[in-house]
């Protein structure tokens, strides 16, 4: 109950520090929201204190005169303006003495019965209206944090992610927002509704006798330090359960990629006892973290009924030695308000709860959204045109403390066809991937036309290039949609015409509705070759000046890589290209082939001329030959 004194159980700094985020542009429904509940507030305080003169009809307690008296609302008065409250009371006790002389008890009880039932309802209703301006804000913080994730998620660069598991940032996307939707967002309306309730109806107590109140005031720390130390621990449990969450989910995304693995290596069972270990533990640590959330209601519960019975007995002793200004009808008004703020600070107490569960949740949110990308535009951007070379210029790259590319010095012509070979790990995919700046280099500078193409917008950048990969990026869509993705308003002869191009089109129109067909997750209906023919026509449709050609056909069986190359050397027409290649045949025609071994070009020339030269290019197709 009194935890709303104790500031460590709220963790307040952190939480207004989500609100001053998120909340700011919902500022319109925060503040019809506070002045409902505070019209709710007001009118329960109100509908109890027809308590008073209830209990006085019904046992005959009050035998005093009253008078009406006209009030003077003079603002300038001071004096007379504190007299007021006083005159309301003497107003209405004479209304209802009057009343009572002249219907009846009975009858006036039906008066203030029917009363009682109207402020009621305008209580519901002003409390529903409060309800009813925190949902948007509840629905929309949520809506932006998702948002705001998935902008960031395409926004920071592909290092972040190479040190991150794909599972633990799903995790975040669903499990940790879902958190804070299910605490944070939940307990707003309990944070900005019951602080008014608590501080109305103690407005309301100490009006009525300011001795008791204080009386209540020295029991309240004792009541608020032993909940505080009851959930000082729950943030630092809740981190730690969902960042064992986020190791589950990464399992189970590491489980369906390789599901193919694991039964071939009859790996079912170890599997599915690392999973088991790693959910028991979670499944202890979250029961640990409900076992102390659970705690705050009955604690609250008994707290507050201990505090309300040694209010009982302080104030039942004033009034049994007659040294008390205050009555029997009166005191059990005062209890009825008192036990009031009971139900408002137990929600108080949750809301405080989960709130700690959110936190934790937000932590980890925060890991996404506060990252900082170190691959950005430039302040004063310079426009950039392909019209003579691209140039690697004595490049050097490190990933974390090993050189990756080492001394790179590259020229590469405007329509000329660059091959990069050599060993796995030997730099051909990080030389490409700095390029479009998927990386920046540690030293050293690519240019295009001698613009640094750090000095360069990264949508103009890469405006400019078109990538193949090896495993071909498709979407859950239809054909069309795939095709004509990143190229705005393309046509639906735009897309036919490419998908010819690809030697696609025959098979897109063999299916169900053509072009309309959905291809499944990650184009899962396709073969190989198809997915290759669609990534393809996807390249040409947009036309760039520069493409790239990653590993494109080494996954492919030889016819669908004998119509695969064909749309590859329809693409190629014309046009820059790097290719990385494992399989040497296909790039017997480039104008230069360069040889990586370790982060170096240690051999650059033709086909025929690196044969000659009898060095790890000769070797490379020895293997392959062989």
């Amino acid at each position: 109950m009194p935890p709303v004194i104790h500031q460590e159980l709220f963790c307040m700094k952190d939480f207004l520090r989500i609100l001053r985020r998120f909340v700011p542009p919902y500022k319109k429904y925060l503040v019809w929201n506070v002045v409902f509940n505070i019209l709710s507030a007001i009118l329960n305080l109100f509908s109890f204190a027809l308590i008073i003169p209830i209990l006085q009809i019904l046992f005959k307690i009050d035998q005093d005169i009253y008078t009406y008296t006209p009030i003077v609302w003079d603002f300038g008065n001071w004096e007379a303006m504190k007299e007021i409250p006083a005159q309301l009371k003497d107003n209405f006790f004479w209304f209802v003495s009057d009343l009572i002389a002249r219907r009846g008890g009975s009858f006036t009880l039906i008066v203030l019965g029917l009363f009682l039932v109207v402020m009621t309802f305008l209580k519901v209703a002003t409390m529903y209206l409060a309800f009813y301006f925190m949902i948007p804000i509840r629905t929309g913080v949520v809506r932006d944090i998702r948002n705001q994730i998935n902008r960031k998620i395409t926004q920071l660069p592909l290092g972040f992610f190479s040190e991150e598991r794909k599972g633990d940032i799903l995790a975040r996307v669903s499990g940790d927002v879902n958190e804070i939707e299910a605490s944070i967002m939940s307990s707003l309306d309990m944070l900005f509704k019951n602080p008014i309730l608590i501080s109305i109806y103690l407005i309301g107590m100490i009006a009525i006798s300011w001795q008791l109140t204080l009386f209540v005031f020295i029991l309240l720390p004792f009541a608020g330090y032993v909940m505080g130390q009851v959930g000082k621990k729950l943030k630092r449990k809740s981190l730690e359960g969902q960042q064992q969450w986020g190791g589950l989910m990464s399992q189970i995304e590491e489980t369906l990629g390789g599901l193919r693995i694991v039964k071939a290596f009859n790996a079912e069972r170890k599997i599915q006892e690392r999973f088991e270990r790693a959910n028991e533990q979670f499944r202890q640590t979250i029961t640990r973290v409900y076992r102390r959330q659970q705690m705050a209601h009955p604690m609250s519960e008994f707290l507050g009924t201990a505090t309300i019975a040694i209010v009982l007995w302080y104030g039942g002793s004033l009034i049994l030695a007659n040294n008390s200004t205050i009555d029997a009808p009166t005191f059990i008004y005062y209890l009825v308000i008192f036990y009031s703020i009971i139900n408002p600070a137990k929600d108080l107490s949750k809301a405080a709860y989960a709130i700690q569960k959110g936190l934790a949740s937000m932590t980890r949110i925060d890991k996404i959204l506060m990252a900082k990308s170190d691959i950005n535009d430039p302040a004063s951007p310079r426009p950039v045109r392909f019209e003579q070379a691209i140039h690697y210029n004595k490049v050097w790259f490190r990933y974390q403390n090993d050189w990756v590319l080492k001394n790179i010095d590259l020229e590469i012509p405007k329509g000329k066809t660059i091959a990069l070979v050599g060993q796995s790990g030997s730099g051909k995919s990080t030389l490409v991937d700095l390029l479009p700046r998927f990386y920046d280099v540690t030293q050293g500078a690519v240019t295009i036309d001698g613009t640094d193409i750090r000095d360069v917008r990264l949508v103009d950048l890469r405006g400019l290039m078109g990538n193949v990969n090896q495993e071909a990026i498709l979407f859950n869509d239809t054909f069309f949609n795939n095709i004509a993705f990143g190229v705005e308003g393309a046509t639906r002869a735009q897309v036919e015409e490419a998908a010819r191009i690809a030697n696609a089109h025959d098979f897109i129109m063999a299916t169900e509705q053509g072009y309309d067909t959905n291809i499944g997750d990650r184009g899962g209906k396709l073969s190989g070759g198809q997915r290759q023919r669609i990534s393809i026509a996807r390249a040409i449709l947009k036309n760039p000046p520069i493409l790239i050609l990653d590993e494109a056909t080494s996954a492919l069986d030889t016819e669908s890589e004998h119509l695969v190359q064909e749309a590859l050397e329809n693409l190629m027409h014309g046009r820059t290209t790097i290719v990385i290649a494992h399989r040497l045949s296909t790039i017997r025609n480039a104008d230069e082939i360069c040889v990586m071994h370790e982060g170096e070009i240690v051999e650059r020339g033709t086909h025929d001329d690196l044969l000659r030269l009898n060095g790890y290019y000769k070797r490379l197709c020895d293997m392959q030959s062989f």
